[in-house]
């Protein structure tokens, strides 16, 4: 009879991991007692989707750890405690008809088939996942008979139940403050959304979350809640509680639907109390391939010829916001290899990635941009990526990088493509430098999509026919946002990334060094087939994926006039 192959094996014959990886992962798994598979994502050796696959192809269910879990309101809504109790179950998160429930033992069909039966109203898919039994009966504890639910937290704080002083107890979730806030991340990062702001003011707490790029009020709390909001915020983020007049950095981490999700805090003294701004990093949708970033193909082929030069530098601009940093991130991934060294000088670094080294610039103790290039010059690296092209001296540094051989991918604040080509001047560099060096400049912007659930077909007016290149007798429906639960009743649901493209050719190069004017050099670009970002923009509208109103408020439309 033939010997079970073990899981590490089996992940190392398919050439998930190497046997270095496996012997490093099953001593770290004899120092953790944790289970194989969550140790190798933890280490990056394997990411949660092959983990799933594998392991769930290998033991039959996939495992996970409750602790830092936020469960949902709706998930637990559905079992009840007495059943959890019993069957020693946990329900731990709904995603449309999809219940994940933890259960120590997930191939317990008839548990199963309990489970289904004790559920009432519209029928749902059980994914069990594996937790060990003390982590199943602590969650039980935890969470059941406490309001979960914001409106009904809410309410338990107005009826006065709530005892705000008590917030350093050893059962710190028995208290609604801190069951407020954790439910106000998940909340926010259930509904995509990239930054929360918590902002005091005279009377009352406003509550924004950014979605696709937009601010939306999401709530209005009463002032009385805020110092108690405050306290848990700064806890969590590990800020000093006695400094209410100096801006504040910090660090907080959440596990939400399985998976860990990191919040930036930003705390600024105001007229009304400090605001804090917690901007959320989901690694998980943060680093994207290249493919899946929904450009337009022409845009996509221009950046997929710019990456095969060897040598050179090349930048993408845009304002804050305008997704640089995860464009940069879908090229690494992309450029991604064993046999290449990338190295990263970022402020501050996102999104860890794995074999990529990253470095965090620090100002304070002289870690700058220029510095930091100088110290990676010295690691032996074939890619090297700059956060941000600040000053003359960084530019210097990272093309004098780009002419002895490296590959350099930087960001710059330029409002176009064309734009970068006098800022670089302005900061003195000089023509002979960037001629020959410069692979080429990405502009970049994000428009918010139509939500593909509601948008309204309509018939476009005589002036938006005329804007969009259409005749007027054409008869070419076009869509509006109209909203629903699917988009948060905004009407668009993601983004579009609007791309301009210059890749700098031969000709483009000696007219530069010849001291060409911006005009020149652009009217050149044109004649080899460059696409402006306001013609890229309208295609996309064209396609019924976005709105004029959109565009307009990304890109300047008067340039048709």
């Amino acid at each position: 009879m033939a010997q079970p192959v073990r899981l590490g094996d089996k992940l190392v014959n398919e050439g998930y991991i190497t046997s270095d990886q496996l012997r490093i992962a099953l001593t770290e798994q004899k120092l953790t007692g944790k289970k194989l598979g969550e140790v190798l994502v933890r280490l990056d050796f394997l990411s949660e989707e092959d983990s799933r696959e594998v392991v769930g192809d290998a033991v039959g269910y996939s495992s996970m750890s409750l602790q830092g879990v936020v469960p949902d309101s709706e998930a637990l809504n559905l079992i009840s405690e007495p059943f959890a109790r019993a069957n020693m179950v946990m329900p731990v998160s709904l995603s449309g008809q999809r219940l994940q429930v933890a259960m120590s033992n997930p191939d317990d069909i008839l548990l199963l088939d309990k489970i289904k039966r004790h559920i009432r109203g519209e029928p749902v898919q059980l994914e069990p996942v594996l937790v060990v039994e003390n982590e199943i009966q602590s969650a039980i504890d935890h969470f059941y008979g406490y309001e979960l639910s914001i409106d009904g937290i809410i309410r338990e704080l107005e009826t006065g139940q709530a005892d705000l002083s008590s917030l350093a107890e050893d059962d710190e979730y028995s208290q609604p403050m801190v069951r407020l806030i954790d439910n106000i991340l998940t909340d926010a990062v259930k509904k995509e959304a990239s930054d929360i702001h918590f902002e005091p003011e005279a009377h009352f707490i406003r509550i924004r979350y950014r979605l696709d790029g937009v601010l939306h009020q999401v709530r209005l709390l009463h002032k009385s809640f805020w110092s108690a909001m405050v306290v848990r915020l700064k806890v969590m983020a590990d800020l000093d509680l006695t400094d209410q007049r100096l801006p504040q950095d910090g660090h907080m981490d959440l596990v939400v639907h399985g998976r860990q999700i990191d919040f930036r805090v930003s705390s600024l003294p105001g007229t009304h109390g400090e605001n804090f701004v917690l901007r959320i990093l989901d690694r998980h949708r943060g680093i994207i391939p290249l493919d899946d970033l929904g450009l337009d193909p022409d845009s996509y082929q221009e950046l997929k010829i710019m990456m095969s030069r060897p040598t050179g530098i090349l930048l993408v601009t845009g304002p804050t916001g305008s997704g640089k940093t995860t464009t940069l991130y879908s090229v690494l991934r992309e450029k991604d290899e064993e046999g290449v060294n990338i190295m990263t000088l970022e402020d501050p670094v996102e999104y860890p990635m794995q074999r990529i080294r990253q470095t965090q610039v620090n100002e304070d103790i002289g870690m700058t941009f220029a510095a930091g290039i100088r110290a990676l010059m010295r690691q032996d690296p074939d890619i090297i990526l700059v956060g941000e092209i600040r000053d003359g001296e960084t530019a210097e540094m990272a093309l004098r990088a780009a002419m002895t051989g490296h590959q350099v991918y930087a960001t710059l604040h330029t409002n176009s493509a064309i734009g970068a080509i006098p800022r670089l001047l302005d900061i003195g560099m000089s023509r002979s430098i960037l001629s020959g060096n410069l692979i080429g400049v990405v502009a970049q912007r994000l428009a918010r999509r139509l939500c593909g659930q509601c948008k309204e077909a309509y018939e476009p007016e005589p002036f938006e026919k005329e804007v969009l290149g259409l005749k007027a007798e054409d008869s070419v429906a076009q869509y509006r946002p109209v909203g629903c639960e699917a988009c948060n009743h905004t009407g668009y649901r993601g983004r579009l990334a609007i791309l301009e493209t210059l890749r700098f050719t031969d000709e483009m190069d000696a007219l530069l060094l010849e001291g060409g004017s911006q005009y020149q050099i652009l009217q050149k670009a044109v004649d080899q087939g460059f696409s402006p970002m306001l013609h890229n923009a309208l295609k996309w509208v064209r396609q019924g994926e976005t709105t004029l109103d959109e565009i307009s408020r990304i890109v300047d439309l008067t340039e048709l006039v």
